[in-house]
């Protein structure tokens, strides 16, 4: 029987490799794009992968890295850090280290080239990680389009999953090509692959690319590659009948083609092993045991062979097209040979040949070259010793911690649980007990986003809570559980807190748990509303961190109680705390000095302050950026900035802000109140169809975050009224306002702009003729609960106006609403109010010249339901023409701008420069003008402006 030679030529695949030229050609042009290749084992993903990159690679630096089979507990980071160091050096140590800046320190954990000794945990975080790899690929884009290759995304360690999430979500401009493939029929339904499939692919970061089996002719065109001479049409059948159009298969069937097919894919598989010799087939047998590259000492130690008989061997294994051979290492040429030839073992050799990879491992492990403890616990779990591979297990998760891999830490902790019950004396062993083993498995999972499980884990360790059980462990447990059920939206968390300082109180001496207890519970009677229990709390905590210095409670504890006095009115008093909190915070890490710019530029917002807080949040977006963490920490700078600005009615700026932020998920609460931004913003632009497509995913998540956080349900409040106002259904909006005055939670600043601008509603209801004095009542009794030190004497003026209008009082109202901090609407709103009473009392001249600067008003922050209000009232007081309505009012100063670019042929990209916008921003003004006028083609928007 022969063995054919391996085809040189790629059949079958012409219109899969376009769809990936296309997908390079968008790299190519500054639009990241990712390509998902999947399909069944043998289909040939990594062929058409090898083939691909050779076509681009003059014009693209290229680097792979691939996912191996170590069970359920893989490698943390596993095909990133080939891909990454490919990188670093293609760009150089120094540019490199340029390009990522104070993100370095965290880089090193998976580039240790980038400096020298051990990496300091305690100098970065996983923020700066994720930012550190975002800023080097973005880098390296800079210099030559990079085509990223992860392969066999089936077997991929959940880490580098979390990773690859972030950066399909992170990524948005740059020439990068990220090309995955995947064995779909190793996906199972609901594992960590399979949501990663379905949500980057929902989110449409993600394209699928599915590999068919080859037809009748491409197999033929492919035998004839391995065969000389023309195969008989019966011989084909036959192919046909077992490989099936599966490339791989046709190659191995086509050993047989002409004799007796093997009766299983099994026995078809190992047709070339069965060719080799003694030497050969143990060769062969020694490498299944790994499924990654196996270097030549590694094997020379395993093998135990003399180095002729060994060459030989792997000559031969090589020249059968088993093995292939990469410098000084060796890999099977598929990893269906691998499992097969590994299957085909019986129990006590596959037990043996683990046994002896772990033992390799151990005994190759130095001070310097240090053990890989991920796959030392794989071969002792698979070798069937239960002690060592706990140990292994155990050591694998707290290196993976240390390296940020919380996912995967996750992982190896299950796998020491999983062993414990085999394990006589397992806490001795292992050096740690059962209960704190789950407690470090429930905060890894907590850190890797999985805070169900975690719960779930802290769950079953607290009910093993006994008297041998350390209090702080006690403690610590339920604070932690107070934190997952917290993160989860769930009940029961300040519960917990107390039930933790009862025992800290009466058994544990540790200051520093004392003071983190204290602040947690303060911060869930914060957000609960029981401010004045949150103060003395947060007091406690601050009298105990400080006599033990500690400056990262310190700074917490003024930040708390700051916030807490800003929403009782207690100005003086918080703005002190606020300064103390900074003043502490850089002591600290990161997290408390970020923490102050999200507090305190979010209550200067609250107070009306929305300049000082732009700036406020625009500083610590710049410290985030300092700190390497922009992307990841700096998202509630962002969303806390786009607020102030939007409040000002700078539409454009807003919106370019937050479009840098992806999308997140409904579980995430920052995620969250990052969309409720989003809707008002929305909103604001009257796309309400997106407003009711984003609030159908997330309502589940935000009511239930809104019963446990006041601040959150006032958000929600303030998208609901912009929603019905958006739509024109003011009486709705009227009846949200008036439930909103008679809820018996305790009133926080959140109402005070609400308020502010629910005059305009009260406005439009009126209008139409429906009675408001009911409601003005309530508005009237809902704003005198605003503390006296908040609220401002002009805003009362121009609510006042809005609510009992006279033309004197909205003479007064339009002069207020040109004020520095008001919210930009007003001005819109309160001449909007003056124009209808001036037409009530007949002065129609002066009504028109207030209502065109009304008009002008609205279109220049682009305000489109004020926009369209205004127009409403134009034409039915016949103050503007129906032409002139649609001319003034329909597109804003800014549409007016991009829609006349837009006629004279320029692309998005080249708007946006001549704007001085982004082009991504551009293109959200093009689609509001395609969709304002009624067209569907730019070209289309071009004539009707031309006709007018």
């Amino acid at each position: 029987m022969t063995v054919p030679t391996i085809s040189t030529e790629m059949v079958g695949r012409d219109a899969d490799l376009a769809e990936l030229r296309r997908a390079f050609d968008r790299a190519g042009g500054g639009q990241p794009s990712a390509v998902l290749v999947e399909g069944e084992a043998g289909i040939g993903k990594s062929r058409l992968l090898r083939e691909f990159p050779g076509e681009v690679a003059g014009a693209a630096d290229i680097h792979i890295g691939r996912c191996f089979d170590l069970g359920s507990a893989r490698s943390a980071y596993g095909p990133l850090t080939s891909i990454l160091r490919s990188m670093v050096e293609r760009l150089g140590l120094a540019e490199a280290k340029a390009a990522v800046g104070v993100g370095a320190e965290a880089l090193r954990m998976l580039v240790p080239e980038l400096g020298e000794g051990v990496a300091e945990r305690e100098r970065t975080s996983p923020d700066a990680l994720h930012d550190a790899v975002a800023a080097l690929i973005e880098a390296a884009a800079d210099t030559a389009p990079q085509v990223i290759v992860v392969e066999d995304l089936h077997w991929v360690d959940d880490s580098t999953l979390v990773m690859l999430t972030y950066l399909l979500r992170t990524l948005q401009e740059g020439r990068v090509l990220l090309l995955i493939t995947c064995r779909s029929d190793d996906v199972r339904r609901g594992d960590a692959v399979s949501r990663f499939i379905a949500e980057t692919t929902r989110a449409r970061i993600l394209e699928r690319l599915a590999l068919e089996r080859l037809d009748r002719d491409a197999t033929r065109q492919l035998v004839s590659q391995l065969h000389d001479g023309d195969l008989s049409e019966t011989s084909l059948d036959r192919l046909m009948d077992r490989a099936e159009g599966v490339p791989f298969f046709i190659e191995e069937v086509s050993c047989c083609a002409s004799g007796p097919l093997p009766e299983s894919l099994r026995d078809m598989l190992l047709v070339r092993f069965d060719q080799l010799d003694d030497d050969g087939r143990h060769i062969v047998r020694v490498m299944s045991g790994t499924d990654g590259l196996l270097p030549h000492t590694m094997l020379t130690r395993l093998a135990g062979l003399p180095d002729d008989r060994l060459d030989a061997a792997i000559r031969a294994a090589s020249h059968l097209g088993i093995l292939s051979v990469h410098d000084d290492e060796y890999t099977f040429r598929h990893n269906l040979l691998r499992e097969a030839v590994h299957d085909d073992l019986l129990p006590g050799e596959r037990a043996r040949l683990h046994r002896a990879y772990a033992e390799a491992l151990e005994a190759k492990a130095t001070a310097i070259d240090s053990c890989d403890l991920s796959s030392l616990a794989h071969h002792w779990h698979l070798a069937q010793v239960p002690d060592r591979a706990l140990v292994a297990s155990v050591g694998a998760m707290q290196e993976a911690k240390s390296r940020f891999a919380f996912a995967s830490a996750a992982r190896f902790g299950e796998l020491a649980l999983e062993l414990w019950e085999q394990v006589p004396d397992a806490e001795t062993i292992a050096g740690l007990s059962h209960v704190r083993l789950m407690r470090h498995i429930g905060s890894i999972l907590r850190n890797a986003g999985e805070a169900e499980r975690a719960l779930v884990v802290a769950e079953r360790a607290l009910a093993e809570v006994g008297e041998s059980t350390d209090p702080a462990d006690h403690a610590r447990l339920l604070r932690d559980r107070g934190f997952f059920l917290s993160n989860l939206g769930l009940p029961g968390a300040m519960e917990l807190f107390l039930e933790a300082l009862e025992i800290v109180d009466r058994a544990v001496d540790d200051d520093q748990l004392h003071a983190t207890l204290l602040n947690g519970l303060a911060g869930k009677y914060m957000l609960a509303s029981m401010l004045p229990e949150a103060i003395i709390t947060a007091t406690q905590a601050l009298e105990i961190a400080s006599r033990i210095d500690d400056p990262r409670e310190i700074s917490v504890a003024h930040n708390l109680r700051g916030t807490c006095r800003t929403y009782l009115g207690q100005l003086d008093e918080a703005f002190a705390d606020f300064r103390e909190a900074a003043r502490f915070a850089p002591r600290s890490s990161g997290g408390p000095e970020l923490r102050y710019h999200v507090n305190y530029s979010d209550m200067l917002a609250l107070l009306g302050r929305h300049r000082e807080a732009s700036r406020v949040a625009e500083a610590g977006i710049e410290r985030a950026r300092e700190l390497g963490v922009e992307r990841a920490s700096g998202r509630a700078m962002v969303q806390n900035m786009v607020e102030p600005l939007l409040t000002l009615g700078d539409i454009d700026e807003a919106t370019s802000r937050l479009a840098a932020v992806p999308i997140g998920r409904p579980q995430v609460l920052n995620d969250q109140y990052v969309v409720l931004t989003r809707l008002r913003v929305l909103a604001w632009q009257g796309k309400v169809d997106e407003v009711e497509c984003m609030r159908e995913e997330w309502m589940p998540a935000l009511h239930r975050a809104a019963e446990l956080e006041r601040q959150a349900w006032y958000r929600i409040v303030e998208n609901e009224i912009a929603l019905d106002v958006a739509h024109g259904h003011w009486v709705d909006a009227l009846n949200t306002i008036v439930a909103m005055t008679q809820d018996e939670g305790f009133v926080l600043l959140h109402a005070y702009r609400l308020l502010l601008e629910s005059g305009w509603v009260v406005a439009e209801v009126r209008a139409s003729g429906d009675d408001v004095d009911a409601a003005v009542a309530a508005i009237r009794a809902l704003w005198g609960e605003i503390p006296a030190t908040v609220r401002d004497d002009d805003w009362a003026a121009m609510l006042d106006a809005l609510l009992d209008p006279s033309i004197p009082a909205l003479r007064v109202a339009v002069t207020l609403a040109n004020g520095d901090d008001v919210p930009a609407v007003m001005r819109g709103i309160t001449r909007l109010e003056l124009a209808r009473q001036l037409v009530a009392d007949g002065q129609r001249s002066e009504a028109q010249t207030v209502l065109a600067d009304a008009a002008a008003t609205a279109a220049t922050i682009g305000h489109v339901p004020l926009q369209n209000s205004i127009a409403a009232f134009g034409r039915a007081s016949g103050l503007v023409s129906q032409a002139g309505a649609a001319d003034a009012l329909e597109l804003t100063a800014r549409e007016r701008q991009v829609v006349d670019l837009v006629a004279e042929g320029l692309s998005n990209k080249q708007i946006g420069e001549r704007l001085f916008i982004s082009a991504k921003t551009a293109s959200v003004h093009v689609s509001a003008i395609l969709r304002k006028l009624g067209v569907a083609t730019r070209t289309e928007a071009a004539m009707v402006v031309a006709r007018r």
